[in-house]
């Protein structure tokens, strides 16, 4: 079997599984990501192991990832398309202080309980590291699935969001810059500068020239052309904030989403790439995250601190951005469900903790640790920001708000 026929093999039941998952999540009473994420654990080592096939090439495995990674930029894009700036700018002291409690909470909690392990002192504060990090991709999905991502909550939690991805890339490159004796206080300077720089130019950029390129575009006689150049914006977005300002890729894009929002042409955006999205890559990414998980190399004795970890993890966040999200102006039961949706770990989880198994901060049974507060807090995750959401009745909703909100079709 050639390597192409093997990709579409692997590509066509993963996006089968995906849909039946998915649908009967949804029949469920749980988000459809819910179910994306289990078939994933099911076709992954964990179980089937699907990509260590005898007549499956290994370097497939990597071609399924990238495809999951252009998945969440597509997904963080249509996320912040959702969205408008003025309405980011209404929820930015809830966001900021979420934000902010979201990392400080777990990463001391996280570090304190390294330390009752016996970790070494690296691998304590990496532990903290890690525990600190947020997925909001997992919750995005869940919010537009339960039409809720324009409320306050759902617009408090994107913003939180972001300033998580800031201070989590900010505490982990000052870490590993210290860790390798290379850290100095302009080190430091330098990677704040480059943050600010990035976030200053891809707005002024977003703000002045976007609007003008997308008008141009969509007037001229090429097919799809609107639908092409968004793709490169959002991809060019992903690179400049990984490249230049030292963030994650799917910030660039959730700005380019930001950015974009505020065109004419929205619609006629968003109607190509979430087809194109929810069509093929977006269910490649959720269930490649559970490829990713290897529930075998659980260690057994290491039961209680792997249970210590996880119920940490959760308290932590849900604790510490819901007392933010307080503090910010929320009421408790929406500070609650902002809490909750904060809580997932999902990829950026995973490549925190790689950096730490590369960087040889942890060691096997602690990384396997790890590794399973990842896979429960990314499960756990949609159908608890379900419940929350469903324990509040319509007439909570300003009319305003309803009429804002569209159906958006289920992945």
């Amino acid at each position: 079997m050639t390597l192409f026929l093997q990709l579409a093999f692997l590509l066509s039941v993963i996006l089968l599984s995906a849909k039946m998952a998915g649908y009967l999540s949804i029949r469920l009473g749980q988000p459809s990501v819910l179910g994306e994420l289990l078939v994933g654990i099911l076709l992954g080592p964990s179980i089937i192991n699907i990509l260590n096939l005898p007549f499956i090439e290994h370097e497939l495995t990597e071609t399924i990832a990238k495809l999951g990674e252009l998945g969440v930029l597509l997904l963080m894009f249509l996320a912040g398309l959702e969205l408008h700036l003025g309405e980011m700018r209404q929820n930015v002291r809830v966001a900021a202080l979420a934000g902010l409690m979201g990392v400080v909470g777990p990463v001391l909690l996280g570090w304190g309980t390294g330390l009752l392990f016996n970790f070494e002192q690296p691998a304590a504060i990496f532990l903290g590291l890690t525990l600190g990090a947020t997925s909001v991709s997992i919750s995005a999905q869940t919010l537009i699935e339960m039409k809720v991502l324009r409320s306050r909550v759902g617009l408090s939690l994107l913003g939180a969001a972001v300033f998580d991805d800031i201070l989590i890339i900010l505490l982990l490159s000052v870490f590993l810059a210290l860790q390798g004796d290379a850290g100095s206080a302009a080190d430091v300077f330098l990677i704040i500068l480059r943050m600010v720089l990035f976030l200053v130019a891809s707005a002024l950029f977003g703000i002045w020239a976007l609007p003008w390129i997308i008008r141009r575009v969509a007037h001229l006689p090429i097919s799809q052309g609107l639908l092409t150049i968004s793709l490169v914006i959002i991809l060019a977005y992903g690179i400049a904030s990984e490249a230049f300002g030292g963030m994650a890729a799917i910030t660039g894009a959730f700005l380019a989403g930001l950015m974009l929002a505020r065109t004419p042409e929205k619609e006629r955006i968003e109607a190509g790439v979430h087809a194109l999205a929810y069509g093929l890559f977006v269910p490649v990414f959720f269930v490649n995250i559970g490829l990713s998980i290897n529930l075998r190399d659980f260690h057994a004795d290491a039961f209680l601190m792997t249970l210590t970890i996880i119920l940490v993890a959760i308290a932590g966040k849900w604790l510490g951005s819901g007392w933010g999200a307080k503090l910010g102006g929320l009421t408790t039961t929406e500070a609650t469900q902002l809490g909750a949706g904060m809580i997932s770990r999902g990829e950026v989880g995973l490549i925190v903790a790689s950096v730490g198994m590369r960087q040889g901060l942890v060691i096997d049974a602690e990384f396997s640790a790890i590794v399973v507060m990842i896979v429960v807090t990314t499960l756990i995750t949609p159908p608890l920001l379900r419940g929350l959401f469903a324990r509040e009745t319509p007439k909570h909703k300003p009319a305003s708000q309803i009429e804002k909100e569209k159906p958006s079709e289920a992945s």
